[in-house]
């Protein structure tokens, strides 16, 4: 995410938790760029909402307390988020960190969160996905972590083996 200035706003998605209380909220906010006309460009990575990733073009509708909701994606931005809950040492710090830089060096960019030990990842159509794949699919087998795709593209899902 670039930095917070005043054309950022705040956008609520809204989010089905399931029979297990996944995800923890049924509500989730992301920063984005307010481009006017009931339009918004996200600007971080989702941590729990599905269908959507960094830059896309959402439409937004303000409630009476001034609240951005979102509704649909305008335009996809092409970029994938997914999310990985790190097992390795425990999903300790360190070890979140050691995962977003592996990743950041095949042209990721992402965040970690203590709380469910998880990275988010946005993945660029620029990216080697094949590579990215290939890494995620060797973690998983290894028990590094456990992933899952929080938004892709056809791209991306060309990628899969099988």
């Amino acid at each position: 995410m670039t930095n917070i200035s005043t054309d950022h706003v705040k956008v609520h998605f809204r989010m089905d938790v399931d029979e297990d209380g996944w995800p923890p909220a049924s509500v989730e906010s992301l920063w984005a760029v307010d481009l006017g006309e009931g339009t918004v460009r996200l600007d971080n990575t989702p941590w729990f909402v599905r269908g959507v990733a960094s830059d896309d073009i959402i439409r937004v509708e303000v409630d009476g307390e001034g609240i951005r909701w979102a509704g649909e994606t305008v335009r996809a931005s092409e970029n994938c988020t997914i999310r990985l809950i790190v097992l390795k040492d425990g999903g300790s710090a360190a070890a979140r960190k050691s995962v977003l830089e592996l990743f950041h060096s095949l042209d990721t960019t992402g965040e970690g969160i203590e709380k469910y030990r998880m990275v988010a990842l946005d993945v660029p159509p620029t990216a080697n996905l094949p590579k990215i794949r290939q890494l995620l699919e060797h973690g998983d087998a290894k028990g590094w972590w456990h992933w899952e795709e929080g938004c892709v593209t056809a791209a991306w899902k060309s990628t899969a083996s099988g």
